[in-house]
């Protein structure tokens, strides 16, 4: 017997939702929301995503390398990757996506991967994130400018957790840092000045309209946490530079033509790569 402050002995069960269908991919079992038009379906029509990505990353990475990626999304980078290092911490701020992301972690396996549903940020706090469906890896924090190309599939905005990383992972060190987060890159690595002063590789990527749109910054802006990087290999010009002033030119010239980068490549050494030449 219970009084009325009890909670009851046999709470009614929820009534079951459909979260997503479940894939068989070249890249592994996915719990995918079919409404996405751009990662989910490549990987049902395709059977993978972002291949080239992918073989860009590993050839920074071994099979014992700790990696962090921001924007794990439904883990389509991030669960072919956890086979070949040693492990892998990922961020993704959209808490509908984070949970097919934790659901496909579990479907492959991937034991080896630390999630959390928290937004990489420059203060510790709630902050508004637009939830998109159409493309669901393109949900952002709500941007300095309100632009009707973000807000064309009417996405919920929900508050989200955002976390300084230097706090979430204090004394931790990664090889390389990876980030796809819609233009949130420049708030993440104001919030981990420590985590980039230890890593040797870091991956971003780079679309030009989220700079003043998103983020409202500059080039020199997103620049500034990275000043004390060598090389930057831009794989969508097939360039490879060094020295600060080369990095900001290359830049410059994405923005002026409008051209995106999937994932430029901040190294610390003077490197070429070969693949790309």
């Amino acid at each position: 017997m219970t009084n009325g402050s009890d909670p009851p002995a046999n709470p009614p069960p929820l009534p079951a939702r459909l979260v997503g269908s479940v894939y068989a991919t070249a890249q592994g079992l996915f719990c995918l929301d079919t409404r996405d038009q751009f990662v989910a379906r490549a990987l049902i029509e395709e059977g993978r995503f972002g291949q080239d990505e992918l073989t860009m990353l590993r050839l920074f990475l071994t099979d014992q390398s700790r990696v962090l990626m921001l924007g794990g999304h439904v883990g389509s980078l991030v669960v072919p990757l956890a086979r070949t290092v040693g492990a892998i911490t990922v961020l993704e701020a959209n808490p509908d996506t984070y949970e097919l992301l934790r659901i496909n972690l579990a479907l492959n396996g991937s034991t080896n991967v630390t999630a959390y549903n928290l937004a990489a940020n420059d203060v510790n706090g709630p902050l508004e994130f637009v939830l998109n469906t159409v493309n669901s890896g393109g949900s952002k924090r709500m941007p300095k400018e309100r632009d009707a190309d973000y807000f064309h599939d009417a996405p919920a905005v929900r508050q989200v957790p955002g976390v300084r990383l230097d706090d979430l992972l204090v004394g931790q060190r990664f090889d390389l840092i990876f980030m796809d987060i819609e233009g949130s890159e420049y708030f993440a690595m104001r919030g981990m000045p420590g985590l980039i002063a230890t890593t040797p590789v870091v991956v971003a990527e780079f679309l030009p309209p989220h700079l003043d749109r998103v983020a409202g910054i500059t080039v020199d802006d997103f620049l500034a946490p990275l000043a004390e990087f060598t090389t930057l290999v831009a794989p969508s010009l097939r360039q490879t530079v060094h020295g600060l002033p080369a990095m900001r030119a290359l830049l410059e010239h994405l923005c002026a033509t409008g051209q995106g980068d999937a994932g430029l490549v901040f190294h610390r050494q003077h490197i070429t790569v070969n693949f790309l030449s």
